[in-house]
């Protein structure tokens, strides 16, 4: 038996990085005031048809769609907006505070060719703050992306670009499809197809042909309306307030009918081709479209899948490994480590023993594949004596500690203020 094609086991050793992708963004996010908020996996798939829009190649031919028993047509969550705003309208969330700010991390689903680092059940940290159309509120939020990548230590470009409002997006697809119906021919089939349809999505071709066409398409930032240039020129002076480096890009679109004004993405190449590790984007009436309060919002969403594979690509980070392990020789040994083992866990420190009574040896080379930090090294003459010896993994150093009742506390504290015995 295998696994379904999309679909990966994610094993010990990079289950590893992603709790490290996890910890230090929840941390991040905490310090900007972002809650988490988990939702289901399953959806009615009016909500995604709804919010992402019937002529997306997503609600058209990647969603994990099926009838329940009762008949319903449910939906495996594509991806994270239209949940948590479900989620905030049903639960009237914007009665308890002007400016939500909620995130969310979890699996989501597209039936689509699997590729490096784009999976059809994918990961994603979701970020969505709610309550205001205020220039700055996209800074932040575009700060705080930023923000998580130089935390875990990885390099990306971020682009900008706004898609316009309601009030001077249709003039502007009104352009772009006179420019592209002039050019049908040099376009793909799918492109050919989204032209009436959804003639920005032919901007996010990634066809070669259609690229070399796009390059010489209207731009959309020539088309808009003042309050438009004004929001953007806004979000550009906080940026550069915040010395957050980004090219303007007026060619980057969304995939995703419901994104207004502000869109950005942190680009890559660290994985061969071009690629996303984030992006997002404002959607000003995304929460009534879906039967709430007339309230803007902007959000992003990172790949957690992308951003594993760029640490491991950079290695720029080492495996967690415990805090201490005890290598004990003899039954004697073992069965006060075995005591002690508990102690240090009750105080707090990851640690870990051999129980198979091996060598001195063999259990050296197993603290060193588990990255331990520091061994105990227990034996008869220790026993004997009142005494061990500690051992860092890192500096090699050794110092004599006594086998009595505060040795655990000893250990622990010594872990917590990153200093070595």
């Amino acid at each position: 038996m295998q696994a379904l094609k999309g679909f990966k086991d994610i094993l010990p050793d990079e289950a590893v990085l992603w709790q490290r992708v996890e910890r230090t963004a929840r941390e991040v996010f905490r310090r900007y005031g972002f809650d988490e908020i988990k939702v289901p996996i399953l959806e009615k798939t009016g909500l995604f048809a709804r919010s992402i829009g019937e002529a997306t190649d997503i609600v058209e031919k990647e969603m994990y769609t099926f009838t329940d028993r009762n008949g319903e047509s449910i939906t495996m969550r594509p991806e994270g907006t239209a949940p948590v705003l479900r989620a905030f309208i049903e639960h009237s969330l914007h009665l308890r505070r002007p400016i939500n700010r909620l995130f969310t991390v979890g699996p989501m689903f597209r039936h689509e060719r699997p590729q490096k680092g784009r999976l059809r059940q994918f990961h994603q940290l979701s970020v969505e703050a709610l309550g205001t159309d205020h220039p700055r509120l996209d800074a932040e939020v575009v700060a705080m992306a930023h923000q998580l990548l130089v935390e875990l230590q990885l390099q990306a470009e971020l682009q900008l670009n706004s898609l316009g409002c309601p009030a001077c997006r249709p003039a502007y697809r009104t352009r772009l499809v006179e420019f592209l119906r002039g050019h049908q021919e040099q376009l793909c089939d799918d492109c050919r197809r989204r032209v009436e349809s959804n003639p920005l999505r032919v901007l996010d071709c990634k066809s070669a042909n259609c690229r070399r066409l796009n390059a010489d398409a209207p731009a959309i930032l020539d088309s808009l309306c003042t309050p438009c240039e004004e929001h953007l020129a806004q979000v550009r002076r906080d940026l550069d307030a915040l010395q957050i480096p980004y090219t303007m890009n007026p060619f980057m679109v969304r995939g995703l009918d419901y994104y207004t004004r502000t869109t950005f993405e942190l680009l890559t190449d660290a994985l061969g081709a071009q690629s996303a590790v984030g992006a997002g984007g404002r959607y000003d009436g995304l929460i009534k479209q879906l039967g709430g309060p007339d309230l803007p919002g902007i959000g992003f969403a990172t790949g957690m899948e992308r951003l594993v594979l760029l640490l491991q690509e950079q290695a720029a980070t080492a495996a967690d490994g415990p805090d201490l392990f005890l290598a004990c020789l003899g039954e004697p040994a073992a069965a006060y480590g075995f005591t002690l083992l508990q102690q240090c866990r009750q105080a707090g420190l990851s640690a870990q023993m051999d129980i198979q009574g091996r060598g001195l040896k063999s259990q050296m080379k197993q603290a060193d594949r588990l990255n331990a930090r520091q061994v105990l090294i227990i034996g008869e003459d220790e026993l004997n004596a009142g005494q061990a010896v500690l051992r860092d993994l890192n500096s090699k150093e050794e110092h004599q500690l006594n086998l009595d009742d505060r040795l655990a506390g000893l250990l622990a504290a010594s872990v917590k203020a990153g200093s070595d015995i």
